[in-house]
C-alpha cells in the first residue's frame, strides 16, 4: 500500500513537472469517463500526441493522458508501483526495467526505431560542420545523461566516431537537450533525429553515419495490473498497426 501510494504522489509530481495532466479520475473513471494512461519516451512526444487524438476521437468518452520524460525515469516510475497501463520506452534495455521487474503484462513489442544526430543553434556560434567538431576546444556541448537511452546512445555513438566529448552538462531527457540547444544555451548537442525535425528552423540538424552503430529500438508493453487492460491493448495495436507507423514516420522514426 505504502509503495502504490509514494508512486500515486510520484505520479503526480511527474505531471506537474510538464509530462502531463494529472485528474483525479484518472483511474477510476469518475464523472463516467475512463482516463488511458501511457508513459512515454520524450522523443515521442510529438507521434503519440497524435496518435492519443485519434484514440479518443474513436474511444468516445475515453481520455489518453501521457506521461513524456526520459525512459529510465517513467520505468522506474512503474517499477514503484505507478497506476499506468502503457509503457513506451526508447531502448530495450530500459524497458528491460521494467520487465524484469515483472510489471509488464507480456513481451514487448518493437515498434519504430531512431537514430542521433548533432543539432547546433540556428545561427551556428560554434561553426559545426560534422562530429568530429564536437571535440574542439571551449565548444559548449550538451548530452543526455548516460542513464537514459539517448545518453547511452549518444556514448555508443561517440566512440563509434573516435570523437571525445566533455559535456558541460547533462540533462535528464532528450527534449531538455533541444531545447538548450534551441535557445543557445549550447554550440551543439546529441539528439534523436525525430525531434531535430520536430524543432523545424530553431536548429540544424548534421547526420553523421557513425550514429547507425547507436540505433535505438522503441518497445511498447502493457503494464502488469493496468488499470484499463482492454483499452491498452487497443492503444498498442493503434501503434503497431499502419495508422501507427504512420505517424511515427511523419515523425522522422524509422520502421522496426
Amino acid at each position: 500500500m505504502c509503495k502504490r501510494v509514494l508512486a500515486v504522489v510520484s505520479l503526480l509530481l511527474l505531471a506537474l513537472a510538464g509530462c502531463g495532466e494529472v485528474d483525479e479520475g484518472a483511474s477510476s473513471g469518475a464523472g463516467g469517463g475512463r482516463t488511458l494512461t501511457v508513459f512515454a519516451a520524450a522523443s515521442l512526444t510529438e507521434a503519440f500526441t497524435e496518435l492519443g487524438k485519434a484514440f479518443e476521437g474513436s474511444h468516445p468518452g475515453v481520455r489518453v493522458r501521457f506521461g513524456f520524460a526520459g525512459s529510465s525515469t517513467l520505468a522506474q516510475q512503474i517499477t514503484q508501483g505507478a497506476p499506468v497501463d502503457v509503457f513506451a520506452a526508447a531502448s530495450t534495455a530500459t524497458m528491460a526495467t521494467v520487465t524484469e521487474a515483472g510489471d509488464a503484462a507480456g513481451p514487448p513489442r518493437v515498434f519504430a526505431r531512431n537514430r542521433l544526430v548533432v543539432a547546433v543553434p540556428k545561427d551556428d556560434p560554434g561553426a559545426v560542420d560534422s562530429v568530429d567538431d564536437l571535440s574542439k576546444p571551449g565548444l559548449k556541448v550538451i548530452l543526455c545523461a548516460v542513464q537514459v537511452p539517448c545518453g547511452a546512445a549518444a556514448e555508443k555513438a561517440l566512440d563509434a566516431a573516435g570523437v571525445e566529448v566533455e559535456p558541460v552538462s547533462r540533462e535528464q531527457d532528450v527534449k531538455a537537450v533541444l531545447t538548450k540547444v534551441g535557445i543557445g544555451e549550447a554550440d551543439a548537442g546529441l539528439v534523436y533525429r525525430t525531434d531535430a525535425e520536430a524543432a523545424g528552423d530553431r536548429v540544424r540538424a548534421i547526420e553523421f553515419p557513425e550514429s547507425a552503430r547507436a540505433r535505438n529500438d522503441y518497445p511498447i508493453v502493457e503494464v502488469a495490473e493496468a488499470p484499463h487492460s482492454a483499452l491498452a491493448k487497443e492503444f498498442i495495436a493503434l501503434v503497431l498497426g499502419a495508422q501507427g507507423r504512420a505517424a511515427l514516420r511523419r515523425a522522422g522514426f524509422e520502421a522496426a
